[in-house]
């Protein structure tokens, strides 16, 4: 089984890729893997160095909006699983153009190669709950009207239904998913989890949004790889399937908890201005893919000081980025300097 993974670099590609490689799946016994990644800030080979020398691994270095790269590389695949996205909020705010080309358009690059593809049993489109914008109450299913609110989840609702239309139109053997936030090792310290654990391992603040009160359901990448594995194996084309670890938290728990864990007082929180289009609340209804098979096995306070306990010790992965990197500590800057109060 030939499988190409995109973004197969990053945070969650990454650890899919070597759950593969290392025989965590039943689906990844004999798996040769290509790993397609422009490796831009959040892509990061060391990720993959648990598996470098595996002899079913190649990487490619290359950009998904490059038909000429992308062509022959789905073109060898049986399976494609499509990470690579531009995914922060934040920094979708700022500048929404980024996104709009890679996830959008990266998404149709790949799409077209896969219409033409000879031998493609699977294309899973790796989406987010975020396109369903807030959710008051209840929790979303896959058949509820997605309403994003950002530059970064309007992308990624219209590659989820391009995808979808590929399917529709052309027969390409599409599956969507739709995780909510996930966390755990090697996540790039732009997001929640990794910046608050790293800024108070190095004695600094934490800046928390608002009233911290929007809720985020939390979800373990093992858990999430796990899923996209089962959805390969016994999801139906043409569906999409909500992958979420049942963990509702608000911020200000989730950062009384790091607190604690990191053994810091409240005295550590900064407030910062909200996010403009801050949605309140994410939720999601797994019914569909708990049929299959699927349960996420991690409990929440296990794998959060899991994750704690990986970025003490692995200091030579994420110091760098946040003390050596001037563009990270300009975006760091930029997003939460002026707005203290």
């Amino acid at each position: 089984m030939k499988i190409l993974v995109t973004g197969g670099a990053g945070f969650i590609g990454s650890h899919y890729v070597r759950s593969l490689l290392q025989g965590r799946f039943p689906g990844g016994e004999g798996a040769e893997v290509t790993v397609l990644d422009k490796l831009t800030y959040a892509g990061n080979l060391a990720n993959l160095d648990p598996v470098k020398d595996d002899p079913r691994l190649r990487v490619v270095v290359g950009d998904i909006v490059d038909a000429e790269t992308v062509d022959p590389l789905v073109d060898w695949a049986d399976h494609v699983v499509h990470f690579a996205a531009e995914t922060h909020v934040d920094r979708s705010l700022q500048a929404a153009g980024e996104f709009i080309q890679t996830d959008v358009f990266g998404t149709f690059v790949l799409l077209e190669a896969a219409r033409r593809a000879p031998r493609l049993r699977r294309f899973i489109q790796i989406s987010t709950d975020e396109v369903y914008g807030s959710v008051p109450e209840g929790a979303s299913v896959e058949t509820d009207e997605l309403r994003p609110r950002n530059p970064y989840s309007a992308s990624k609702a219209a590659a989820d239904r391009l995808a979808y239309s590929y399917w529709a139109s052309y027969q390409v053997p599409v599956i969507v998913t739709r995780a909510s936030n996930n966390y755990g090792p090697n996540q790039f310290p732009e997001k929640v989890i990794p910046l608050f654990i790293t800024n108070l391992i190095e004695g600094h603040t934490v800046p928390l949004y608002g009233d911290g009160l929007n809720v985020r359901d939390w979800l373990h990448v093992d858990d999430h790889c796990r899923a996209v594995d089962m959805v390969i194996e016994r999801g139906i084309e043409g569906e999409v399937y909500n992958i979420g670890g049942g963990n509702e938290v608000r911020n200000v728990d989730l950062t009384h908890r790091l607190l604690e864990l990191l053994g810091a007082g409240s005295d550590m929180i900064q407030p910062v201005a909200d996010r403009v289009g801050h949605d309140r609340r994410y939720a999601l209804d797994t019914s569909k893919l708990r049929r299959l098979g699927w349960e996420p096995e991690v409990a929440f306070d296990e794998g959060l000081a899991r994750t704690v306990a990986w970025y003490r010790e692995n200091g030579w992965w994420w110091r760098p980025i946040k003390e050596q990197d001037p563009a990270f500590r300009a975006y760091y800057d930029a997003q939460y300097g002026s707005r203290t109060r």
